[in-house]
């Protein structure tokens, strides 16, 4: 299994499409087992979900997102977390075993993109 994170540095970031990397951490028998960082290529309208999904992502976690992103890896058959906060690695562990579920945060004004994730 793949897991996305949108991050800045260490840290969950509150806007998928704003994130500096993507944080991606392969688990195995719950335990993550690789990782590997992934500068943001650019926020460009549908283009992100497609770019994870060419990477064999299966799920991403991320504070909030938009719904038009979201409605991309629902097609491609991605997993979408949004509300999450933190340590990226530490929200993948979550994940992994459970603890972390999706809040449904969606963004719907990018300009506003600092508030996303509330």
């Amino acid at each position: 299994m793949k897991i996305a994170v949108a991050s800045d540095g260490e840290m969950v970031t509150e806007h998928f499409g704003h994130c500096e990397i993507f944080s991606i951490f392969e688990a195995e028998n719950n335990k993550i087992v690789k990782s590997e960082t992934i500068a943001n290529p650019g926020h460009k309208p549908g283009f992100l979900p497609n770019f994870l999904n060419d990477r064999g992502v299966n799920v991403i976690i991320a504070g909030g997102m938009g719904s038009g992103a979201i409605e991309i890896f629902d097609e491609n058959g991605i997993e979408v977390v949004t509300g999450a906060k933190g340590n990226a690695k530490v929200a993948a562990e979550q994940y992994i075993y459970g603890k972390l579920k999706s809040t449904g945060s969606v963004c719907h004004e990018h300009q506003h993109h600092d508030e996303c994730g509330n």
